[in-house]
């Protein structure tokens, strides 16, 4: 390979936009073996995501263990690649953070994307609001669940309650990616609309996050 062609000169010359991204994995990983090269290694690290989030996605999924049987990884740069997804995962979240309005569903979804979207499992957050729409606390309802069903109306608002919260929304992800509301989903917002209306605290949103894709039951017009 011409110098000039090797990631970092490439870099240097055309930044970042110019590169593929096994070549800034590569930069990263800096150094390879006596058989393969930085680049090499860093092809075999994108070829281990696997669909549906392949790719630089698909990093998020791959276990320390994982990167390390490929020969020239070892435990120094699989950190380094694990530590660089959470980077951007962060990053993503301080950015969307910026113009975060709790009463935006869209701006709400941005903001939890990357935190839900690589789960594997279900995951549900309560978002406790004050008069202003402001966020009080965040309380995690369930944690690896397999079915949104096992949240009941009496533990949210036992949360919302405690939280002295004005406004609530939910929010889960689909670790399938498809952000479509099952028959669960949609009788749990029912539910907790109608508890909501009763205790005065109204349920402003149920927001699934899918990957990259969400869906909102205000914007849906079911709240």
């Amino acid at each position: 390979m011409n110098k000039n062609d090797m990631p970092y000169e490439k870099f240097l010359r055309f930044g970042p936009e110019g590169l593929t991204e096994s070549e800034l994995l590569a930069i990263i990983l800096r150094t390879g073996t006596k058989d393969s090269s930085a680049l090499q290694l860093a092809e075999q690290v994108l070829a281990l995501a696997k669909y549906p989030r392949e790719g630089l996605l698909g990093l998020y999924d791959i276990r320390l263990e994982e990167l390390m049987e490929i020969k020239g990884i070892g435990p120094v740069k699989a950190v380094k690649l694990k530590a660089l997804t959470e980077l951007s995962m962060r990053i993503s979240c301080a950015t969307a953070e910026k113009g975060l309005v709790f009463t935006k569903s869209g701006t709400v979804a941005a903001y939890y994307m990357e935190r839900l979207r690589h789960r594997s499992t279900e995951c549900v957050i309560l978002l406790c609001l004050d008069t202003k729409g402001q966020l009080i606390c965040e309380k995690k309802l369930a944690d690896g669940s397999a079915r949104m069903a096992v949240i009941s109306p009496r533990e949210v608002f036992l949360e919302a309650l405690q939280s002295k919260a004005v406004n609530i929304i939910l929010i889960h992800n689909h670790p399938s990616g498809d952000p479509t509301p099952s028959m669960a989903d949609r009788e749990l917002t029912c539910n907790v609309k109608e508890m909501g209306e009763k205790l005065d605290i109204p349920l402003l949103d149920h927001i699934i996050i899918g990957d990259n894709r969400y869906t909102s039951f205000r914007e849906m017009s079911i709240l």
